[in-house]
């Protein structure tokens, strides 16, 4: 055990500790913010993040760390299976929690997990499984694009149909990203990209929501009490914290002006303490995390497990861009949280358990 300690890639480590930290005193600042508000319980909130994300997490990391990588690949299928079945139990009456015109929560009795969390590492190991497996075959589109097609079709349909379209954004593009590293020719992403923007213009037609966030973007400042309040609110807090910010814990709007902002506005909260400094240097975490991640990648035992680190890797970044380019106003709005910061017990500890996967495949990298 001690010997693999020595070897995990110390960089990616201490990047996702630094990370972490961050995460905690922003979650706490920006929860003050809510004590205003007398419809949330802040200390549940607290108990929720600490416990499950922040306590359940760390466990997590410590187990995964110590997992063999081979494992991984004898039970992905059987993973997939139960985090797809998982997803779906939100339709089941009484087990599912419907907030804000979403059905996306499992009602465990005293707290509530996000089930999609799983979902984005059941999807990681499985399609790493068969990408690896299938090997040159996948540049055809009969054992390729299809399978693959199919795999990833799956949970986005029940992810759809929650409706969690952010989420399935995020599924989509981690799995692209594997498929592409995998060595899918162009041809088939060419149709994958062609596809997405099809769906996307079929969403549109059919959820008015997903219009109405795309206009939004494109018109920020068409609606301000309405549509682009959200939007409008994060600016004004992001702008208002100029080069060095308001200091730690001094946000104005986290006080009944930002929606969400322990959620999916959490960095505007951030940037508005922090200032354009302390943004700065978040976004230079999370991009060097990104790197690292791909240098482990290139160094993996194996292509099963270089597909598992651009998979996770590329979802925690993808996430994590999303949120803060939506709160820049670069995005549409997505209500996804900020990865390591945003609350959310159940995201934390499935982001946790994958850094320790990442880091037990860097203990056993190649040498370079």
């Amino acid at each position: 055990m001690p010997n693999i300690l020595k070897k995990v890639d110390k960089t990616f480590l201490i990047t996702v500790g630094i990370l972490v930290i961050i995460g905690f005193f922003t979650f706490s600042s920006a929860s003050l913010g809510l004590l205003p508000r007398e419809s949330v319980s802040v200390s549940k909130l607290f108990a929720t993040q600490l416990i499950l994300g922040l306590l359940l997490g760390s466990i997590a990391l410590t187990i995964t760390l110590f997992i063999p990588h081979k494992f991984y690949k004898r039970v992905a299928f059987y993973g997939y299976i139960a985090a797809v079945a998982a997803t779906t139990l939100v339709f089941v009456p009484g087990l599912g929690i419907t907030a804000n015109g979403a059905t996306r929560w499992l009602d465990l009795g005293g707290f509530s997990i996000q089930p999609a969390e799983f979902l984005k590492i059941g999807l990681v190991l499985y399609l790493a499984t068969y990408l690896s497996a299938a090997k040159s075959r996948i540049k055809f589109m009969r054992t390729g694009l299809i399978p693959f097609s199919i795999i990833l079709g799956i949970p986005v349909l029940i992810l759809l149909l929650q409706p969690d379209t952010g989420t399935a954004l995020v599924l989509i593009a981690t799995a692209i990203a594997m498929y592409f590293a995998a060595g899918a020719p162009w041809r088939d992403i060419g149709l994958l990209g062609l596809g997405g923007v099809l769906g996307l213009g079929v969403l549109a037609a059919f959820r008015p929501y997903v219009l109405e966030r795309f206009m939004t973007f494109l018109q920020p400042g068409s609606d301000p009490l309405g549509a682009s309040y959200q939007i409008q609110q994060s600016l004004i807090a992001i702008g208002s914290g100029g080069i060095f910010g308001r200091g730690i814990g001094q946000s104005v709007q986290k006080f009944s002006y930002l929606p969400e902002p322990v959620g999916d506005s959490v960095f505007a909260v951030f940037a508005e303490e922090v200032g354009f400094i302390g943004a700065l240097i978040l976004l230079a975490l999370f991009v060097a995390l990104f790197t690292r991640g791909m240098n482990i990648a290139t160094r993996a035992p194996n292509q099963f497990t270089a597909l598992v680190v651009v998979g996770i890797v590329s979802s925690i970044t993808f996430q994590s861009i999303l949120n803060i380019g939506a709160m820049l106003g670069v995005f549409p709005l997505t209500g996804l949280p900020l990865i390591f910061v945003s609350h959310g017990g159940t995201a934390l500890l499935v982001a946790l358990a994958s850094v320790g996967i990442i880091l037990h495949i860097s203990a056993h990298s190649k040498k370079g």
